[in-house]
């Protein structure tokens, strides 16, 4: 993808999902976007969203995630985006036109999470607890005509997709693919009552 990408063992490493998301980002960029990427990781998806976007935001709640993600956007000489530490929305103001997001997923138990890899597998008790938390908050973010970009995982549950909906959104599944032992989904949704 024209990119390099340092890595950290603390910090999650680009894997299917992020490169499912990044298929789709690829078509979704327009070059007047504001980009917001939740949960940064080491910063591909910012990086790559960058690449086409006017500015790009990329957050992520480990302090390490973060200084990756600048030392990744430093290596590539991109300038276009800053990193922030942000426990999803806490730290951020402002409105997005794209917000990217992939998100801890997985269902796991409050005592599994002991590292920050952990916190970006482990969704919760059923999966999908954070991406309903992020779906509460992100409607106060979204521009008009805002649109958001999700990855999760057959194993998420509650379903995101009935999630979204339940909170105004209007959702379409628009990529998949399928591992030895679960399906990955790429999300489109919008504010259906704009």
């Amino acid at each position: 993808m024209d990119l390099r990408i340092e890595t950290s063992e603390n910090v999650y490493e680009p894997a299917e999902d992020t490169f499912l998301l990044a298929e789709v980002l690829a078509e979704e960029v327009r070059p007047h976007d504001v980009v917001l990427d939740m949960g940064t990781g080491t910063g591909i998806l910012a990086l790559l969203a960058a690449k086409k976007a006017k500015f790009v935001v990329g957050v992520d709640v480990s302090k390490e995630a973060v200084e990756l993600a600048w030392r990744n956007s430093k290596i590539n000489e991109i300038n276009n985006a800053i990193f922030v530490v942000s426990d999803l929305f806490e730290n951020l103001r402002g409105g997005f036109d794209l917000i990217v997001f992939n998100p801890p997923y997985l269902p796991g138990e409050d005592h599994e999470i002991q590292e920050d890899i952990d916190r970006a597998l482990i969704g919760g008790p059923q999966g999908g607890e954070v991406i309903a938390k992020f779906f509460e908050q992100a409607k106060n973010f979204l521009k008009p005509q805002g649109r958001i970009l999700l990855v999760y995982s057959s194993l998420t549950r509650p379903n995101p997709i009935e999630v979204a909906q339940k909170m105004g959104f209007s959702t379409k599944v628009i990529s998949r693919k399928r591992l030895f032992f679960e399906e990955l989904y790429v999300m489109k949704a919008e504010l259906s009552s704009r």
